[in-house]
Formats: structure tokens, C-alpha cells, sequence
């Protein structure tokens, strides 16, 4: 698949993809990114790219003609038709549902917005998804791009070691993951020695399972409440899972 980012920063992205597990989804070629500095498709002895807002008010507004230059050429240079994705913080929330359906889609264009805005003109003409990735502002689309070809580059076949790794990620079955233990088996702490829980040393794959899945079940009912009843409504809570839900005490507002 390949990503063509619209940017003014492309050295941002340098490092990320260089370093750490999901380099080898860049290096192969599973996910291609290509960069697009905007400021190569502006014109003037300044390659200006922004400009004050019509009608008065703070900040700059990203032009539309440099945007549109610069996306005819990632256009001519794809060959086929491709979604353009511009990230803003009224666009759907990134989970992990959309990284798993883009992780064997074709790619797409991501436009990194930065200032005040991008001119509504070409968005409207151009944007066919927007994506955010919470409830908050920050100062351009470069990050909201960094967490979303992470996410889909670690999905891919071959990029992490284990690839059971991500079927137990968080979100893969609409629950937060279970906690995980490593060596020593006993941490020394102020408080004492810290054990690991007696069931991971115990050899016995089917409890070793199902204590996952009940710490899974816990921690996802007292952090995210929302997303039991998401995956009750759909149908992923066997009866085992609803018995133990059911004997877990009250949950405590003050404790989330």
C-alpha cells in the first residue's frame, strides 16, 4: 500500500521511519510513504503557503493553490485514484476498527493541516475522509498521520516478531488488554517483594487464558465501561465472561 503525505514538515517523519519495530513495514516496501513538501508548490520569491483569514480573526489560513498543485501531482504520481484524508478535530475518532480496515486497503493521500485552517474551498472539493485523533488541538496533522501508518504498519504480515502480538492488543476484540508480567518473580519494592500472579508460573495454558480474559474483562468494565456494553451488544461476551462481570463489585466513579 502507499501513503502520500502532504506536508510542510516531511522531516518530521524521518525518524519514525527508521526506528523501532514497524520500520520493517517501511523498509520492505509493504507501506510505501512518499512526502510532498507543500511549500515546493508555492509560488513567489517567499513560497508563501498561508495568508490572513477574509473576514478578520487570529491566525493564518493554509491557501488553497499550492493544495491544489501539490495534490495534482500526488495524483499524477499514484497513477489510480486514492482517498484524501485530512486530519481535524472534527473528523471520526482513528480506533483500532478503522486501522484494521486500512491495513489491507490500498492506502491513501494524508493531508497535514497546520495554522488556523485549511481553505474550506478545497477541502470541500477534495477531502473524502476526516480523521482526529481525540478531543483536543494540536498545532498540525503531522502526528494524527505518525499514529495512523503506525498503527496500520504494524498490522502488517512479517512486521512484529510474534504475530499474535496485535491479536492481543488492545481494541482487537473491543477490550482493553490484560496486564503483563516479565521477569524477576519477585520485584523488590519499598513495600516489599512484589510477586507475579501464581497462575502465569503455573504451566496451565486454559487458566492462564481465562485469567487473561477476566483481568481483560475487569480492567475494560472499570477504565471503559462504554466498551463492555459495546462488545455485549455485539455479541462478544460469552456467558463465562457475563458470570464474571456479574460478580465484580460496583464500580466506583472515583476510581476511573
Amino acid at each position: 500500500m502507499r501513503f502520500d503525505v502532504i506536508t510542510l514538515f516531511p522531516e518530521l517523519f524521518a525518524p519514525f521511519l527508521v526506528q523501532g519495530v514497524t520500520r520493517r513495514a517501511f523498509e520492505s516496501g509493504q507501506v510505501d510513504v512518499q512526502f510532498w513538501p507543500l511549500r515546493d508548490y508555492a509560488e513567489g520569491n517567499y513560497r508563501r503557503v498561508d495568508d490572513r483569514p477574509f473576514g478578520g480573526g487570529p491566525g493564518m489560513v493554509m491557501l488553497a493553490e499550492p493544495l491544489e498543485r501539490a495534490l495534482a501531482a500526488v495524483q499524477a504520481a499514484r497513477g489510480a485514484p486514492a482517498p484524501l484524508i485530512h486530519f481535524s478535530p472534527t473528523g471520526r475518532r482513528i480506533d483500532q476498527a478503522l486501522l484494521r480496515e486500512m491495513a489491507t486497503g490500498p492506502g491513501a493521500v494524508l493531508l497535514c493541516g497546520r495554522y488556523e485552517g485549511i481553505d474550506q474551498r478545497f477541502l470541500d472539493r477534495h477531502v473524502d475522509q476526516e480523521l482526529s485523533l481525540g478531543d483536543f488541538v494540536l498545532s498540525g496533522g503531522e502526528l494524527p498521520a505518525l499514529a495512523l501508518l503506525d498503527g496500520i504498519a504494524r498490522l502488517q504480515e512479517g512486521v512484529l516478531s510474534d504475530a499474535r502480538s496485535h491479536q492481543q492488543d488492545s481494541f482487537e476484540e473491543g477490550l482493553l488488554d490484560c496486564p503483563h508480567y516479565s521477569r524477576p518473580e519477585l520485584l523488590d519494592s519499598a513495600e516489599g517483594p512484589l510477586p507475579v500472579p501464581p497462575v502465569l508460573l503455573s504451566g496451565h495454558h486454559a487458566d492462564i487464558a481465562r485469567w487473561r480474559r477476566e483481568r481483560s474483562l475487569e480492567l475494560t468494565a472499570r477504565r471503559r465501561p462504554e466498551l463492555i456494553a459495546a462488545a455485549r451488544a455485539a455479541g462478544r461476551l460469552s456467558k463465562a465472561d457475563e458470570r464474571f462481570l456479574a460478580q465484580l463489585p460496583p464500580l466506583d466513579p472515583t476510581s476511573i
